[in-house]
């Protein structure tokens, strides 16, 4: 029998009269605040869902974001040679590095006494701030002092699965809601006809944490990221299937609508609610997806600047399509591109002429996004974020230390990643490494303390944006995380 209605038939009148002095004082309180504890099933009071599970909400606190968009640069770029430059290691370049950095480490690919590598990068200082960059992102130079670099990032995983989960679950094991569904499930969606959590993937790569890196985990599935292409039909199986009619199908999800509807009245399960929420969404986002898609209208300098090609599939053509997506309302945007793990095994993940081809591929659209959004002026309220899983080591790759391609190992200790908008400082600089890249010299900022702070930034209280699971309440930063007040603008 279906335990929801064994423990009905199991109920005795003590039961009815013990909930009913709840349920009246719930209604009494209801009346005394004038109507503001109706709807109480937002989000961050427990498991419970309200009845359109996607409708816009206001964030509990006075949020400066109000969407976001994450650029995901799959396998962690070298941090060394894009953002965080260390003179003191290119004059020791080649020489054993020292024991102190190796002792009861453990590393992915590499063992003995690695060689300490110096970055064959040249580096410019940019903008007011004279925040430093490499050459291999030129473009960005121009936007630095819209930037917030964060020097002192450190993570717990050196593997890439694990490490992409701790970044958007805070956990290393699948399970657990990812950033762009608990910020779904805070914020709801602005645009009724579109996901709340859209997810685009260049390169041709899953992301390392497989789905679970933009899934639901134990939080409802209406919350989950919708993967759309920017290449073919946007969204696998939206389309209407061959002798079916728009009409038709219309009907068909009336009917369904009264069935699921009747077992949501007799079951209370949250995920009959979010059945209901997704095939209603389907069917408006057979219209309202490929308009929003089709990057063919956008005004030929506007394709330029961002390197797009309509028709193509790339992740120039994704930012774009970030940008069209949170100008129509979609509440976060998740870009995943593979192709950054530099360990130096071939040509390609040379961080010489191999990160310059790479870093072609996102520097470009990435200033543009942030000149866009500023033109716009959506840049105020949209959090952007760049970041890999973790960074790479001051010293080569074991593997191909004895070759003539430059690559690095992963490294969790100590990396750099960036944001812009959305409430943050730009041209500001937060945190330290030491002079070899090592370790973090000052103000570190930890995984869940990022992870905190993006959520305090779209107006929440990470210890207060929670979901009762398995008999406890479940959040992003699981027990830690404080936010970093010093990157607020």
């Amino acid at each position: 029998m279906n335990p929801i209605l064994e423990h009905k038939l199991l109920a005795t009148r003590r039961h009815l009269l013990g909930g009913m002095g709840g349920g009246i004082g719930a209604i009494a309180l209801a009346d005394l605040l004038g109507g503001s504890a109706r709807g109480a099933t937002a989000a961050g009071s427990g498991s419970t869902l309200p009845a359109d599970p996607l409708a816009a909400r206001m964030p509990p606190l006075p949020g400066k974001a109000k969407r976001m968009i994450v650029i995901h640069l799959t396998g962690s770029p070298p941090h060394l040679d894009l953002y965080d430059h260390k003179p003191e290691l290119v004059k020791h370049t080649g020489e054993n590095c020292p024991e102190e950095y190796l002792a009861g480490k453990k590393f992915a690919f590499t063992s003995g006494t690695p060689k300490l590598l110096g970055t064959p990068r040249s580096w410019a200082t940019c903008g007011e701030s004279g925040m430093e960059l490499s050459d291999a992102i030129p473009n960005l130079h121009r936007v630095a002092d819209k930037l917030c670099l964060i020097k002192s990032m450190h993570t717990d995983q050196f593997n890439h699965a694990p490490a992409e989960l701790m970044v958007y679950t805070g956990s290393p094991r699948s399970g657990r809601p990812s950033l762009g569904s608990w910020v779904t499930y805070g914020l709801g969606t602005e645009n009724a006809d579109l996901p709340g959590f859209v997810v685009l993937i260049s390169s041709g790569v899953q992301p390392n944490g497989g789905t679970s890196s933009f899934g639901s985990g134990f939080l409802p599935s209406v919350y989950q990221g919708v993967q759309c292409r920017s290449k073919g039909d946007p969204v696998l199986y939206v389309s209407d299937p061959p002798g079916m009619t728009r009409a038709l199908r219309r009907k068909t999800l009336d009917a369904l609508k009264d069935l699921n509807e009747l077992q949501a009245a007799e079951l209370g399960n949250p995920e009959t609610v979010t059945r209901i929420a997704q095939y209603e969404l389907a069917f408006r986002m057979q219209t309202s997806v490929p308009d929003v898609m089709d990057i063919s209208k956008e005004p030929k300098h506007v394709l330029e600047a961002y390197g797009a090609t309509p028709g193509g599939a790339s992740l120039a053509n994704n930012i774009l399509l970030a940008r069209r997506l949170v100008e129509e309302g979609v509440r976060f945007v998740h870009l995943f591109d593979w192709g950054w793990d530099f360990h130096g095994t071939n040509p390609g993940e040379d961080i010489r002429d191999g990160l310059t081809k790479k870093a072609a591929s996102f520097d470009k659209p990435a200033a543009a996004l942030i000149e866009d959004l500023e033109r716009r002026g959506l840049l105020e309220d949209t959090l952007v974020l760049c970041t890999g899983e973790f960074g790479r080591t001051p010293f080569r790759e074991g593997r191909t230390a004895g070759g003539n391609i430059l690559g690095r190992d992963h490294y969790p200790d100590c990396y750099s990643v960036w944001m812009a908008g959305g409430g943050v400082k730009g041209g500001h600089v937060h945190g330290a490494s030491d002079d070899l890249g090592f370790k973090v010299a000052t103000d570190p900022v930890h995984i869940h303390d990022l992870q905190a702070t993006i959520l305090h930034l779209l107006g929440f209280d990470h210890t207060k944006l929670t979901w009762r699971f398995q008999g406890r309440d479940f959040r992003l930063t699981d027990v830690h995380g404080h936010v970093v007040k010093e990157i607020l603008a």
